[in-house]
């Protein structure tokens, strides 16, 4: 039987995750922990209710179980569409979000939109894995971070499977700009997906900010899963003009005028906006089809660029290759699993 979590369990409980965390850039982790080298699902069927961001509407939302080699499969149950497999060239608009659409050329309605922070929380949770289904055009907000969806995913609890899971390595740099603003993957000797992200923002409230860190449960959890959206004051009336952020709040989004956040409560880092900009490059990067092992660096870059990446790497085979981590760059952890 389904368990099924209303999000006013959040506040609380995110509370209690973020002890006394750092007030500079948690440290960068050159020897990055993993969770195992198999492929993981959850345990049992979800459910949880939300509104989205953009359009406003109430949403349903139900995670559940799949079997080995699945990937992550989104489903609309409120319309005839066929499932989206969550993958790179699925993707059909990066506008203020990730949207995937159902490969088709039959229209505007057959998409699943503000997709990231759900595939954030499953890469930082390491769900290989899974079935996502939605009543509605996009996946629910929650508060504006992937806090929710973590805690959805350990409700439902993570399990490991018997298929070793197929990372994307990549075997050279691969590298797209627009302007002053880059994204690329270059090859790692270290096991997983390493990231380094800065931005450059004219609000002083954001400023110039860097974080680097490694994707693993832990660190997600801790440091990066709670870091919301965030809007600048004076674009809102410019998106409800063009018919988006219809459900957005001071409950799910950062918003910033000049040098001050007006929400009230502040931020929940000092570094917030880095750090979601990072949540969002780990959602975006999960749509390679597997999790990537290299490492992940980025200047002022977002949904369109993180896409174009993917595409770019995709487009050479010689990028890139599918495998199982080499076992010469297993942790003892990964050994004894």
């Amino acid at each position: 039987m389904p368990v099924t979590v209303s999000s006013p369990t959040l506040p609380s409980r995110i509370q209690a995750m973020d002890g006394m965390l750092p007030q500079t850039h948690a440290p960068f982790i050159s020897e990055p922990r993993h969770e195992g080298r198999m492929q993981h699902t959850i345990r049992q069927p979800i459910n949880s209710v939300g509104t989205g961001l953009h359009t406003g509407a109430r949403i349903s939302l139900r995670l559940s179980p799949a079997p080995e080699n699945t990937g992550i499969v989104f489903r609309r149950t409120d319309i005839d569409m066929p499932p989206v497999v969550a993958r790179y060239d699925m993707v059909v608009d990066t506008c203020l979000s990730t949207v995937l659409g159902c490969g088709t050329a039959s229209g505007h309605a057959e998409r699943i939109a503000t997709i990231e922070h759900l595939m954030a929380g499953l890469a930082g949770c390491g769900v290989d894995n899974i079935f996502i289904d939605v009543d509605g055009p996009e996946i629910p907000v929650f508060d504006g971070s992937a806090a929710e969806f973590v805690f959805l995913l350990e409700c439902a609890g993570i399990v490991p499977q018997g298929a070793p899971r197929q990372y994307v390595h990549i075997n050279r740099t691969v590298r797209v700009e627009d302007g002053d603003a880059y994204a690329e993957l270059s090859p790692t000797a270290q096991p997983g997906l390493t990231i380094d992200i800065s931005i450059d923002f004219p609000a002083a409230a954001i400023g110039q900010q860097r974080y680097m860190t490694c994707v693993e449960p832990g660190q997600f959890r801790e440091h990066l899963s709670r870091a919301r959206t965030f809007v600048l004051q004076p674009e809102i009336d410019y998106l409800h003009s063009v018919g988006l952020a219809r459900g957005g709040s001071l409950d799910n989004a950062v918003v910033v005028n000049g040098d001050s956040v007006v929400n009230p409560s502040g931020l929940r880092h000092p570094d917030e906006f880095v750090r979601h900009k990072v949540l969002d490059a780990i959602g975006d990067l999960y749509l390679a089809g597997g999790m990537v092992n290299g490492h992940f660096r980025g200047h002022k870059s977002g949904h369109t660029l993180n896409n174009r990446l993917l595409r770019k790497v995709f487009a050479e085979q010689a990028n890139w290759r599918r495998a199982p981590l080499d076992a010469s760059l297993t942790t003892p952890r990964d050994r004894a699993a």
